[in-house]
């Protein structure tokens, strides 16, 4: 839960409890939070455990974890039925990045240095496109803009 607090704002809260609250209320406080922190726990699993009984049998393995879109895309993703661990497996990000950054640089990759003189189906990034003929109307007002 307070898994982001270091060493210093965990000794600012302390020292900041002691002032608002003083020596001797502080341990009742305490003992009052961690009693209502106690209930709200007990209260929650308590509704996990109706809901889970509301929906039946066909929903038993169903965790609240999984309602956290985060969990919910990695399970998903480790999935085997859907066949994602051989996409996953047969991508290789270096590789391609290596083809877009000669392509972009121009130069030729390893595959295409091996055909015969062709350009090797490269795209050249080096031309500029074309600008409307004078007599052709731009898409939208230039004046209004």
């Amino acid at each position: 839960m307070f898994n982001d607090i270091g060493p210093l704002e965990l000794v600012t809260l302390i020292v900041l409890a002691v002032l608002v609250f003083g020596p001797d209320k502080l341990p009742k406080v305490i003992q009052d939070v961690t009693r209502t922190i106690r209930k709200i726990r007990d209260f929650s699993e308590s509704a996990k455990q109706d809901i889970r009984q509301e929906l039946g049998p066909e929903f038993k393995d169903f965790e609240f974890e999984d309602l956290n879109p985060k969990t919910f895309i990695r399970k998903q993703m480790d999935n085997d039925d859907l066949g994602l661990k051989e996409i996953r497996n047969g991508f290789d990000l270096k590789k391609e990045m290596a083809e877009v950054t000669d392509a972009v640089h121009g130069r030729d990759t390893d595959s295409s240095s091996s055909s015969s003189g062709s350009s090797g189906g490269r795209v050249d990034m080096t031309k500029k496109p074309e600008g409307p003929a004078a007599d052709d109307r731009p898409p939208f007002d230039a004046d209004a803009t």
